[in-house]
């Protein structure tokens, strides 16, 4: 969809880039393309440019010609070939050397930012494979250019602060979420295998996100499942099936359009166990006091941390989750800021943060809760409506 310039994101993007005496940004993660231009790239190949004081401009493949005109927050837009019979090189050489063309033909060439110290990215639309840099393309760049600056930690700083028109888009992917959700707690029996459980939530994401109330062009979601004595952290979703009276836990990923959520939801086809229903109501009570007491801004992520594994512990569960319990999410599906216990960071209006709280059994079983919040002036607002207790 062609939202409208979100200006606000823009000065702020350029309000840092005069504090760090910046001319302009060179950006080739598709989660950055999309966050300074509103196109999100097909194939990865694309490169945004944002001078201090014009208009973004966008270096797209040939093809991508009517959604890049669309979508862009720009009419300046370069193409180049995605295949040229006279030029064997790969597609982003092509963009590079166009690139540079650009930066020189507008005098753009004294002090630029770049991705220098990008680690992790969004995938771009197509398939989620990703499009890496390479030593050249940082080193043709040097070339061209006085000074090249590494741009990632102000870009990273900006994006945890989400704009009116970023929150907005976060809540449009959180409520396809939700209806998901439902969808798939409608339809759960036992015995179905734990992958059908995960092909109904992205099946219902990929079929009902595509023209989501006339917004959404592209939706995808990822899951991985796991039901009873299967549910464990960090593994894939196993050739196993769901219980009468244990949860199925959905770990679950959503992209509408470039803005992800991350969520954990269950769901039970029966009446859940004696024990699981102990362990449900301890991490509903966890839940219930992080959200009320540690969650606003000014509130300290590392207290967050500290609270959530300590009153876990004190229910008879030390040294758990194995993971962490609080990060930010919006153009990623994981992005700072980060709970530790290390950490000095404070939450601030703005911010899109997952919360999650898990406990899990040796040998294989367990529980976790997530959801997303927006942290306001007051407090925090839970983004998906899909409760918690599913009983």
């Amino acid at each position: 969809m062609a939202w409208p310039v979100d200006e606000v994101r823009l000065q702020r993007v350029r309000d840092a880039m005069e504090e760090a005496d910046l001319d302009a940004l060179v950006v080739r993660a598709p989660d950055n393309v999309h966050y300074l231009t509103n196109y999100w790239a097909m194939k990865a190949w694309e490169i945004a440019i944002l001078p201090r004081e014009a208009d973004p401009i966008v270096l797209a493949v040939e093809p991508q010609e009517l959604d890049v005109r669309r979508n862009a927050w720009t009419d300046d837009i370069v193409f180049f070939k995605g295949f040229n019979v006279d030029d064997p090189r790969p597609a982003f050489l092509r963009a590079l050397e166009k690139a540079i063309g650009v930066l020189q033909e507008r005098g753009l060439t004294r002090r630029i930012g770049v991705e220098t110290s990008n680690a992790v990215q969004s995938p771009e639309r197509m398939t989620g494979e990703p499009t890496v840099y390479w030593k050249g393309y940082f080193d043709d760049l040097e070339d061209a250019i006085d000074e090249v600056v590494d741009c990632t930690p102000m870009l990273t700083r900006l994006r945890m602060i989400k704009t009116d028109q970023e929150v907005e888009r976060i809540r449009i992917t959180n409520d396809l979420a939700a209806e998901a959700v439902q969808y798939v707690r409608d339809n759960i029996r036992a015995g179905m295998k734990d992958a059908e459980v995960g092909a109904m939530y992205e099946g219902y994401v990929h079929s009902h996100g595509i023209g989501y109330r006339n917004t959404i062009e592209m939706a995808r979601a990822f899951t991985l499942v796991w039901s009873g004595d299967s549910i464990q952290t960090f593994t894939a979703t196993k050739n196993t099936v769901v219980q009468e009276d244990a949860p199925t836990l959905m770990e679950i990923w959503t992209c509408a359009d470039g803005y992800w959520n991350d969520l954990t939801k269950n769901a039970c086809p029966g009446t859940l166990s004696p024990e699981y229903n102990t362990l449900l109501e301890l991490l509903l009570s966890v839940w219930d006091e992080a959200v009320r007491d540690h969650l606003g801004p000014g509130a300290s992520l590392a207290e967050l941390d500290g609270f959530i594994r300590a009153r876990i512990a004190e229910g008879g569960y030390p040294g758990q989750p194995s993971h962490y319990v609080c990060h930010g999410v919006g153009s990623r599906a994981h992005e700072p800021p980060w709970a530790h216990p290390m950490s000095d960071q404070l939450m601030e209006a703005g911010m899109v943060l997952a919360v999650e709280p898990g406990i899990y059994w040796e040998g294989g079983g367990g529980l976790r809760l997530e959801d997303n919040f927006l942290i306001t002036d007051d407090g925090a607002e839970k983004l998906c409506s899909a409760p918690e207790d599913f009983r």
